[in-house]
């Protein structure tokens, strides 16, 4: 066996870089995310590389361990590509549907993957990068590591699963970030369980060289791991659950106008960044993070796949992504404009099964005996 083995995938036409460059060092394999112009924005082909990728570790066995990295100093991953895959959908929905899909499959193989995995995130991690990392046995969080899940801005919801992580933060921790989009710190983030460690991003490469001779990571991970303050989002844990406890959005939204017309500026900047978001979004968000709470993380993205297909057939995600990523005007047309505006009807609307067009996820019996 050779002990570097290099491999990168076929360089697209527009960049004769590669998206992701798999690399091999003795008892590791290394998957490093590769569009640092994009901030690593996940896309169909990327999934597909790392998808075809995980098997193929699964069955060898010198491989002890993998690693997720970023090419980029800003960002890990700062989401899906939704200029793609809006453009997509407009080209051809079935095509686009099929993109959410193989993401969703993506999330779940690596839910399920055997092997111990190792994400190091340092800087920009948001939506699909959540996705890519949140399902590894050891999340590390660089100085400048940044999460949130802001899809409510564009007309989105919290998708590749997390729903199911923020269901099981404290509540109604998880709630509120999913419906503000909050970006919290590593700080937050440990305290959060988000990540399992913080370390200095200086540590990564040393890191990577004992990982190649089999190290075992626990300890390794562990006695670097620097214990953080207290960060900004436990400052606010009082006010969160004052506020987003309420059993309905409505309730909710009732709570905070009533805070700020007593004069709270917390209340008052939490109600302008809602408003901002995508009524739809925040209803359906608000639902599917409350179901979270009684599914599996299988559950979960069977879910997410229903409502995906339904913002691909609905105004809202192609006017967000149009206001913020395209035009960039900051001024999206949402509809309705309103939350007070949105119906039952039209959020059981997003909910509703698709028949022979659901997400069908192998059990996790049966990915374990796929040998994944």
């Amino acid at each position: 066996m050779n002990e570097h083995n290099a491999q990168t995938t076929t360089p697209v036409s527009d960049d004769p870089q590669p998206k992701i460059v798999l690399d091999r060092s003795r008892a590791v394999r290394t998957i490093t995310l590769n569009r640092p112009r994009t901030l690593n924005a996940l896309d169909r082909e990327m999934c597909k590389i790392v998808a075809d990728e995980i098997p193929r570790i699964a069955r060898n066995p010198d491989i002890y361990i993998v690693t997720l990295l970023s090419s980029s100093p800003k960002a890990f991953c700062a989401g899906g590509d939704v200029l793609a895959l809006t453009a997509e959908a407009e080209r051809d929905i079935e095509s686009a549907k099929a993109i959410m899909r193989a993401e969703y499959e993506l999330d779940w193989l690596l839910e399920c993957f055997s092997k111990p995995t190792v994400s190091f995130i340092d800087g920009i991690c948001m939506g699909s990068g959540a996705g890519l990392t949140a399902y590894n046995t050891h999340r590390v969080a660089g100085e400048n590591y940044k999460w949130a899940m802001p899809e409510v801005k564009i007309g989105l919801f919290p998708d590749v699963g997390i729903a199911n992580v923020l269901a099981r933060l404290p509540w109604p921790i998880g709630l509120y970030l999913g419906l503000t989009g909050r970006t919290i710190r590593r700080d937050d983030a440990q305290w959060l369980g988000l990540i399992t460690h913080c370390i200095a991003s200086s540590h990564f490469p040393g890191i990577l060289a004992k990982l190649a001779d089999a190290e075992p990571v626990d300890p390794l991970l562990d006695g670097l791991n620097e214990i953080q303050g207290e960060g900004p989002l436990q400052k606010d844990v009082g006010l969160i659950r004052d506020h987003f406890s309420h059993e309905t959005l409505s309730e909710i939204f009732r709570s905070l106008i009533k805070a700020e017309a007593a004069g709270s500026e917390w209340a008052r900047d939490t109600l302008t960044g809602l408003r901002k978001s995508s009524p739809v979004s925040l209803a359906i968000t608000d639902r599917h993070i409350r179901n979270a709470r009684t599914l599996d993380i299988r559950e979960t993205l069977i879910e997410d796949y229903r409502l995906a297909v339904r913002c691909l057939e609905n105004p809202d995600f192609f006017e967000g992504v149009r206001s913020a990523l395209r035009d960039k005007d900051g001024a999206p047309k949402w509809s309705p404009v309103q939350f007070e505006a949105v119906t039952t009807e039209t959020v059981e609307s997003y909910f509703a099964p698709l028949g022979k067009s659901e997400l069908t996820l192998a059990s996790r019996v049966e990915m374990q005996a796929a040998r994944v």
